[in-house]
């Protein structure tokens, strides 16, 4: 597994903004916004491409464009759905899948309540959106979820992560296929109810708000 921190004014500035409890929810959407399309910058350097020929205004040349088949984006609902525009801005051309996942309160494991993929994710690059790698829980169920359809090559875009989770998603997953993950920041720890320390805060209700007596958002 690789994991990459990304470093940059740019990202720090944001990242500081979005940490500060009196940021207001449209405010943090659209930082939330910007910040992943910095982050999609480094998660597709490798992203596959071929020969195309053109012919520019002068003369024929050859460039390269994003090869077949298509990149698969999978926001994890519902927080991952802020991050949504940001990465398609820089890769318009993906498919976009879905993957709705809660924490069981009682066995405090990652469910998996709805989805939208294809059956067939093999040769397919995959882009997991999720804003917080806390434990680990819902990343790992979520790479596993896509290893099961045939995806090799998984990355995940998270705007924060532990060690903690870092360390779990490595051990389950690490081995079984090639696993990169993006942060804009890798914080101290968790604190007893599993939140990152320092941390944002819960990134769904920030983003969206309470909603009735949904389960908590908060990732694993």
């Amino acid at each position: 597994m690789r994991v990459h921190v990304a470093q940059h004014p740019l990202v720090a500035h944001k990242l500081t903004v979005l940490r500060d409890r009196t940021t207001p929810s449209p405010t943090f959407r659209a930082l939330v916004d910007e910040l992943v399309t910095l982050l999609a910058y480094e998660a597709t350097r490798q992203i596959a491409v071929r020969e195309t020929a053109i012919v520019t205004p002068v003369c024929p040349t050859v460039g390269m464009t994003i090869a077949s088949p298509r990149p698969l984006v999978v926001p994890v609902l519902r927080a991952g759905l802020g991050m949504l525009d940001g990465m398609a801005r820089l890769l318009p051309t993906a498919e976009v899948g879905f993957l709705g996942m809660r924490r069981d309160e009682e066995t405090l494991e990652a469910v998996t309540y709805a989805h939208r993929l294809p059956d067939d994710l093999s040769g397919r690059q995959c882009f997991l959106l999720d804003p917080m790698l806390a434990t680990g829980g819902t990343l790992v169920a979520a790479v596993d979820y896509l290893l099961a359809r045939g995806a090799r090559d998984v990355t995940a875009i998270c705007l924060l992560a532990t060690p903690e989770g870092l360390s779990a998603v490595e051990r389950s997953v690490g081995a079984r296929a090639d696993v990169t993950v993006v942060v804009a920041a890798v914080d101290e720890g968790l604190d007893e109810n599993a939140y990152i320390v320092p941390g944002l805060g819960d990134a769904g209700d920030r983003l969206y708000g309470v909603v009735g007596d949904l389960a908590p958002d908060r990732s694993l």
